[in-house]
Formats: structure tokens, C-alpha cells, sequence
């Protein structure tokens, strides 16, 4: 049995590695990936400012990214934001790429991790799948929507919604205040329905705690939203998700977390898939954003036990609000 287990590991590297490595090979080699008129790797429709491009080495670009994001995901475990968030509004709004690429871009890194912790948390129980589902189904078919909007929609226009939709969600997140174990008189008539109910053991005492949910209908009207918002401007949706489930809802934040990291994958997943339709995955530019990702998580969860959340939270909000004034300004000047 362990023959054939690691026989499937070493199926499964090889297969990777191949894959990317044709990745590669396709940005380097098919003569559609590279622009006409420059020698830059990037599509043309992907750059924004030609003369910048053209002026700079086409790895560049790759290693900016790279380098960005081990420190997106540092932040992004270590304050609770998801990754996306941070990606997609300071990405759009420094890189002379294409604002398409970067959201497509942005859904892939916001799935990156919720992929990974998805099955696990399901497995210990911080992840409920009666609860989870019909969040995901409503919040799922609104992304392929604000997918289709959002790359229906000109540029600049989606640039000023992007900083308006960034600005909103960093005065959310300083007036927002979240509970470790909301109070939930009794469940309404729709979570009985649905037997959204559950329990899961808490890691620090051992005790088993039991919880349910109220509040049904608003938090399912609320996932529409959050879904379209995801898909449009390709920020995941784990920035809505938590306070859906814990505020409104009235989960416990550990499981709000849990399930709300369940219903990104499958969230993220439907709108991913228009945008890679539309050719908005490019692998030259998602490629070292998810390795980045991953390699900034596995460092943030080392840092998270001796680092002060409440201070990079400061941070990121600063951060946050100065990347949405830019994406105002750029798209109103691109206007």
C-alpha cells in the first residue's frame, strides 16, 4: 500500500512539474505570447504602457510579482485578509498591466490557498457543508455575472469601481467588529430546513461546542453580492465571507473562517474559469504569483505566534486605503 501510495506522489510531481514546464514553453516559444511590436514576453493587449514594457526586461515583471506576493501572503495570514485584496487594487495600480489580467490573476492567488486548506478544515470539522453549499451556489453563479460584467465593462470604469469597492471594504474592516461565539436565540425556519447545525472541538480547552444559525435569508441575499463583487473585480471574497457568517449569520469566527475559505474555493473557481475563457490567465504573470503566495503563507504561519496582528492590521488598512485613492486616480485620468 505505501508502494502505491508513493507511487501516486511521484505521478502526481511529475505531472505537475510537466505541466509547468509546457507553461513555460508556451510563454517563451508560441509566437501569439510574444507582442509584435516589442520584445517583451507579455501579450499586448496585457501591457498598458508600451514604452515602460519595452524599456524594462520581460523577467522583470515576473520577479516583481514573485517578490510581491511571498509578502502579500505573509500579511494576509498574519492580519486574517485575504490575499486578493492586497494583490489586485496595489498591482493594478503600480504595473502598467492590463487591469483583465490582474483580476484573473487575483482570483488564482485567492484560490490558491483556499484549495489548500479547504478539505482539511472540512475534515476537522471548522467547515460545514450544509452551511457552506447554499452559500457557495448563490454566491457562485452571482461571480460568473460580475465576471461577465466586469470584462464587458471599459477599463477605466472598472478601475474607479475597483477603488471605490477598496476604500469600502478598509472602512468595513475598521468598524467591523467580529465574535469568537456570537449568541443565537434559536435557528430560523430556513437553517432548520437546511440542518445548518454543527459542533467541532475547540483546540485550546477540549470542549465540544455546538452552534447554529439565524438570520438565513439576509446572509443568502448578502452572497449574492459578495459573489458579483468577487467575480467583477477578482478580490476573492474572503473579505465578506467571515462577517456574512459570523456577524449576520451569527457562526463562531472559527467556523465563519473555516467555511468561508470552503465556499472561496468554489466561489473563485466559477468566476476563474470565465476569465481564463476570455484569455485573462496569463501563466507568465499568474505562475510566480501563486508560488510567491505559497511560499509568503508558509512564512506568515511561522510568523503569525510572536507578531502583532493589531499593528500590520493598521498597516494594511493604510495600505489599502492609499491603493484604492490610486486606482481612483488612474482611472479617472485613463477617463
Amino acid at each position: 500500500m505505501r508502494i502505491v501510495s508513493a507511487l501516486f506522489r511521484m505521478v502526481a510531481a511529475v505531472a505537475s512539474a510537466r505541466t509547468m514546464i509546457t507553461a513555460l514553453a508556451v510563454l517563451v516559444l508560441h509566437p501569439r505570447a510574444v507582442a509584435a511590436e516589442s520584445w517583451t514576453i507579455l501579450p499586448a493587449a496585457a501591457v498598458t504602457s508600451p514604452g515602460i514594457a519595452t524599456a524594462t526586461p520581460w523577467w522583470l515583471w515576473p520577479l516583481a510579482l514573485f517578490l510581491f506576493t511571498i509578502l502579500v501572503g505573509i500579511i494576509a495570514v498574519v492580519t486574517g485578509v485575504g490575499g486578493a485584496v492586497i494583490f489586485v487594487p496595489i498591482i493594478g495600480s503600480i504595473l502598467p498591466l492590463n487591469l483583465d489580467f490582474i483580476r484573473g490573476t487575483g482570483l488564482m492567488v485567492a484560490l490558491t490557498g483556499a484549495l489548500y486548506a479547504g478539505p482539511s478544515l472540512l475534515r476537522i470539522g471548522l467547515a460545514d457543508l450544509r452551511l457552506c453549499l447554499p452559500m457557495a451556489l448563490l454566491s457562485s453563479v452571482a461571480s460568473i455575472a460580475g465576471a461577465m460584467v466586469g470584462l464587458s465593462l471599459p477599463a477605466p470604469i472598472v478601475q474607479v469601481a475597483l477603488g471605490v469597492a477598496i476604500l469600502c471594504i478598509a472602512v468595513f474592516m475598521m468598524t467591523g467588529k467580529q465574535h469568537s461565539r456570537p449568541h443565537v436565540p434559536a435557528p430560523d425556519r430556513i437553517a432548520v430546513l437546511l440542518g445548518m447545525a454543527g459542533s467541532y472541538r475547540e483546540s485550546t480547552t477540549g470542549d465540544r461546542v455546538d452552534w447554529t444559525v439565524h438570520r438565513t435569508g439576509w446572509g443568502l441575499f448578502s452572497f449574492v453580492f459578495i459573489g458579483f463583487a468577487a467575480g467583477m473585480f477578482g478580490l476573492g471574497a474572503g473579505w465578506a465571507n467571515v462577517p456574512v457568517l459570523n456577524m449576520v449569520l451569527g457562526a463562531p469566527l472559527k467556523v465563519a473562517v473555516g467555511s468561508s475559505k470552503f465556499i472561496l474555493s468554489i466561489t473563485d473557481t466559477s468566476a476563474a474559469w470565465v476569465y481564463i475563457h476570455s484569455g485573462a490567465v496569463l501563466p507568465l504573470i499568474t505562475i510566480p504569483s501563486i508560488l510567491g503566495m505559497i511560499i509568503g503563507t508558509r512564512v506568515g504561519v511561522k510568523l503569525l505566534a510572536n507578531t502583532k496582528s493589531d499593528k500590520i492590521r493598521i498597516f494594511v488598512l493604510v495600505l489599502l486605503s492609499l491603493a484604492g485613492l490610486m486606482s481612483l486616480v488612474k482611472g479617472i485620468r485613463a477617463w
